[in-house]
């Protein structure tokens, strides 16, 4: 549903911070620009986003202690509201995504998955239907002190539901039956490493974890057959020791397969890192165009970033062969956490 040919952005911020909630942007298509059409903050803090299949309903999460998601139709430049919030039995949800008519969201502060039904028109029912809570913890003591969601999405296949887990240093493999969410299998990374988000290859064969407790992603074997997740090796996301703060967010893989993304708060850059079999090679590091750039979306050979602290989306061209970003330019968005396209 795109905006008379050009393509639309979605931008989540924290209303707390002084954010402006959901903001609908136009995405030139050959130079990536970004132009604000309007907003909406029906909901506190929706700091994630996820749009339907054909892009006439964007869900949001309400990252609050509370817990809630919200559905909205985008088919104008503001977004508007599609029924009421719905709670997800869950403190502090991070991330959503729709899987198997349902949309889940990753609750960071309860350790927990839960599951909303979809109705056909886009909808949510008004209750969920499952909540997978996640048990462990992890030598970090401040922040591993138990299970912390932070992802939830399909893979490739749309088999099985893969959640990442910061608390627990460890990816789940779900299942959804009839609603209700089941643990299929866990794969443990390194002890203290901190797994944020995943994302996937374009072969639907391997998985890249970014490690927010230590800048590193770690390389997976991914078999949808039967639903099994394997580290297999972990390569640095910056040049040398950070000088200070350095707490990886987002990650993003190219289309073509041949370059993985991350974005890195403290440090401030993007790194770029070369897909060599089922290595990774960090090629350069780049600055990020803010302040704690929170969320990393590819999408039409541009980057984009929500810089949370500096309040602004840069959006970057992506060179095809060396993978290394080139700014473009940046819009206002104060508390930015997250940009997703059409």
């Amino acid at each position: 549903m795109a905006d008379h040919g050009r393509r639309r952005a979605f931008i989540g911020s924290f209303t707390a911070a002084g954010g402006p909630g959901i903001v609908t942007a136009r995405a030139d298509p050959d130079s990536g620009a970004l132009t604000v059409l309007g907003s909406v903050d029906s909901v506190p803090d929706p700091s994630y986003l996820a749009l339907s299949p054909d892009g006439g309903t964007l869900y949001a999460v309400s990252e609050t202690a509370e817990g809630a998601v919200a559905a909205y139709r985008v088919g104008g430049d503001r977004p508007e509201p599609a029924g009421p919030p719905v709670p997800v039995g869950g403190n502090g949800p991070t991330h959503l995504a729709l899987f198997d008519g349902h949309l889940l969201t990753a609750n960071y502060g309860s350790g927990s998955v839960t599951a909303v039904p979809v109705r056909p028109d886009g909808t949510l029912a008004r209750s969920v239907s499952g909540v997978l809570r996640h048990t462990g913890a992890g030598p970090h003591t401040q922040r591993q002190q138990g299970p912390h969601a932070h992802q939830v999405q399909p893979d490739p296949s749309g088999r099985w539901a893969v959640s990442v887990d910061l608390g627990t240093d460890s990816v789940r493999v779900c299942t959804l039956t009839d609603g209700a969410l089941a643990l299929h299998r866990e794969s443990a990374l390194r002890p203290g490493s901190g797994p944020r988000h995943l994302a996937f290859h374009p072969d639907g064969r391997h998985a890249y974890v970014v490690n927010e407790l230590s800048p590193s992603v770690t390389v997976c074997r991914w078999d949808a057959a039967d639903g099994v997740l394997t580290p297999l090796t972990e390569t640095p996301v910056l040049p040398g020791a950070p000088a200070g703060d350095a707490w990886p967010s987002g990650i993003a893989v190219s289309p073509d397969g041949r370059h993985v993304w991350t974005a890195t708060r403290g440090e401030d850059v993007l790194s770029v890192l070369a897909v060599e079999g089922e290595d990774l090679r960090l090629v350069a590091t780049v600055p990020c165009g803010g302040h704690w750039p929170r969320a990393l979306t590819a999408s039409g050979g541009f980057l984009y970033v929500a810089n949370e602290r500096s309040g602004d989306v840069t959006w970057f061209a992506a060179d095809p062969h060396t993978g290394i970003p080139r700014r473009g330019g940046s819009i206002r968005v104060p508390a930015a956490s997250c940009v997703i396209l059409d």
